[in-house]
């Protein structure tokens, strides 16, 4: 029988207790605890919708390049704007060159946002709603006039790329039509018919040889897919949600459709992945749409980028959005806590501030009594460092453990003191006294926010630091304090509390002028934490649901909602923190008593399992 470094390349390794340097799947020796071990890399098990940039303008019925990678994407035409083309860097849309011929229900391919091709669609007046057979292909920089469709319709099913496109299906202006036409990247050609007449289809796939339609207008047909292998098209299973106006991405081994309207609903979030052999139910959309358009190369990359797009669509009201949402396939790394070496002096309501789970500052807080105690932690150990100038707890709080800010504190105090790496210095006060305050944990000590907060009276105000003063701004919509908090002066999130009716789960974002409510929180709680460098990306943890014991409960925010991560190893109220989504701390807070519990956040985490020795 063949040895283990035989089989793997390596010796088993001898390490007392868990071997930091261990890969994934490596087996290893504990001396300690005399067991064999391996570990693995802790994954999702299924795949979740999360939020993009923003459109410039909403629309639906557009082209997009139905082959392009999520980061380098195109669309062009749609309902509202006809011609306007913008293109997308995975994080943000620009609007390039127009269109010649504005339209919509055109449809588009392409695999980036230099090489894309634009076909069919209805004209927009002066011509009225009549079906046209242009077709336009893009370079990077402007559109060119191109040979047209032999059959001119909407509504089609695209698929491929600028030099290899497939058009199936669609409406003429006067019947639904099975036509299916190639493009070689100069022409059309007419080839095998789809099995069923239909429009309002959506298909995908990265070649005109190899693709997939689903969907239809009718609805009694709205199940129906159908693979194309070159030479002609094969029914095969049906999707789980009939619909039509969907949208979809991927390849025909390796897709998902997403969105559209169902005889029961407007428009819908449904999601379902393809796997070349069946569809199966996953996790919806988190706007429900229709007529949107999509990108995308497959249902899942096994990691934290997303796959595909959906972009824009009309809402269930049927208004033109401006959303896109990125899908994250399943087999993307989840985050996990871990217990990390425990602050000096256990404290609760302290004020925290660090860009990451490696570098943190804790200040302040109470045991009791009120500290002025600083720490510094490096990753490994807390280290005391110079005091506050004052004692105080539940202040506001941002920077790093370098450059760091307090402001305010419990019982209305307006202090505000600057942290430079070695000493704090007392500066300009606040215009109102309060502590418990939502505040942009991602601030520095130049650009603070601090929102909300609780003096004998709980406050709906909002603060702004620019480095040397506080500019009182626009209120918050909820009146509350012990509030989580996250992002900087000019995209900020805050979350939950404690309002004069009692807790809440609302959450608000904040764009530099106004604070805008979105979606709640998962839990209602007050009196935890937040980290997190915007307000489409915030981490929440910790704090007091209800009247019992404290909750280890974290959720992720992406932008558009909340979803439940795995739990902290301690439950806590009342905690400081410290970086981003994906590397975060904790530290203090009470269960009661006061803690000095330190825990550190993860993306991606991994999971040790023991084989035992007995």
């Amino acid at each position: 029988m063949a040895t283990y470094k035989e089989k793997v390349g390596t010796s088993v390794v001898n390490y007392a207790g868990d071997y930091p340097g261990a890969v994934d799947g490596e087996l290893w020796y504990d001396s300690t605890n005399k067991d064999f071990k391996y570990q693995y890399l802790n994954v999702s098990s299924a795949g979740s919708w999360a939020t993009g940039g923003s459109l410039n303008t909403g629309r639906s019925d557009l082209a997009s390049t139905i082959a392009a990678s999520p980061t380098s994407s195109l669309i062009a035409g749609g309902g509202t704007p006809g011609a306007e083309t913008e293109k997308y860097n995975g994080s943000t849309w620009t609007e390039v060159s127009d269109l010649n011929t504005g339209r919509f229900s055109l449809r588009g391919a392409g695999d980036s946002n230099t090489a894309a091709l634009a076909f069919g669609g209805y004209g927009l007046p002066p011509t009225g709603n009549v079906v046209t057979a242009a077709t336009e292909l893009w370079n990077g920089a402007s559109w060119t006039e191109v040979s047209d469709l032999t059959t001119a319709r909407q509504a089609l099913a695209p698929a491929g790329t600028s030099t290899s496109a497939l058009a199936s299906g669609g409406a003429t202006n006067t019947a639904t039509v099975a036509n299916t036409e190639q493009w070689n990247g100069a022409s059309w050609t007419e080839v095998s018919d789809l099995n069923t007449a239909r429009s309002g289809v959506t298909g995908f796939g990265l070649v005109n040889t190899a693709a997939i339609a689903q969907g239809s207008n009718a609805i009694p047909t709205g199940s129906l897919t159908e693979l194309w292998n070159g030479t002609s098209w094969t029914e095969v299973a049906d999707i789980n949600t009939p619909r039509r106006t969907q949208s979809g991405a991927g390849v025909y081994t390796s897709g998902l459709v997403f969105g559209g309207e169902t005889p029961g609903a407007a428009s819908v979030g449904n999601t379902e992945t393809w796997n070349g052999l069946a569809w199966t139910e996953t996790t919806d959309l988190n706007t429900a749409v229709r007529s949107a358009g999509s990108s995308g190369t497959t249902n899942s990359t096994g990691t934290a980028s997303p796959s595909a797009l959906c972009i824009g669509g009309l809402d269930s009201p049927g208004n033109n959005i401006t959303t896109t949402q990125e899908w994250i396939g399943p087999g993307a790394p989840v985050g996990a806590w871990s217990t990390e070496t425990s602050m000096n002096t256990a404290r609760k309501s302290l004020g925290g501030a660090g860009t990451s789970n490696t570098a943190a500052l804790a200040y302040g807080g109470s045991g009791p009594p009120t500290y002025d105690l600083t720490e510094s932690y490096n990753g490994t150990n807390w280290t005391e460092v110079n005091d506050l100038n004052s004692a105080k707890t539940s202040m506001g709080c941002a920077g790093s453990y370098t450059a760091a800010i307090s402001f305010g504190s419990g019982g209305a105090s307006t202090d505000t003191e600057l942290w430079n790496g070695t000493n704090w210095t007392e500066t300009t006060n606040m215009n109102t006294g309060r502590g418990s305050m939502g505040t942009a944990m991602a601030g520095t000590t130049t650009a603070a926010l601090g929102a909300g907060g609780a003096n004998g009276g709980v406050k709906n105000l909002t603060e702004q630091w620019n480095g040397s003063n506080w500019t009182e701004v626009n209120d918050i919509n909820t009146t509350r304090y012990s509030i989580a908090g996250a992002g900087t002066v000019t995209s900020a999130l805050i979350a939950g509390g404690y309002t004069p009716g009692g807790q809440t789960a609302d959450t608000e974002s904040w764009n530099g002028t106004n604070w805008t409510e979105v979606n709640n929180l998962n839990q209602t709680r007050y009196n935890f934490k937040g980290s997190g460098v915007s307000n489409t990306s915030a981490l929440a943890f910790g704090g007091q649901p209800g009247t019992g014991a404290g909750t280890a409960k974290t959720e992720l925010w992406t932008g558009s909602s909340w979803s439940q991560q795995n739990d902290r190893n301690t439950a806590v109220v009342g905690p400081a923190s410290s970086g981003t989504i994906t590397s975060a701390l904790g530290f203090g807070g009470e269960g009661p008593p006061a803690l000095a519990v330190t825990e550190s956040w993860s993306v991606p985490s991994t999971t040790v399992k023991t084989i035992s020795t007995d």
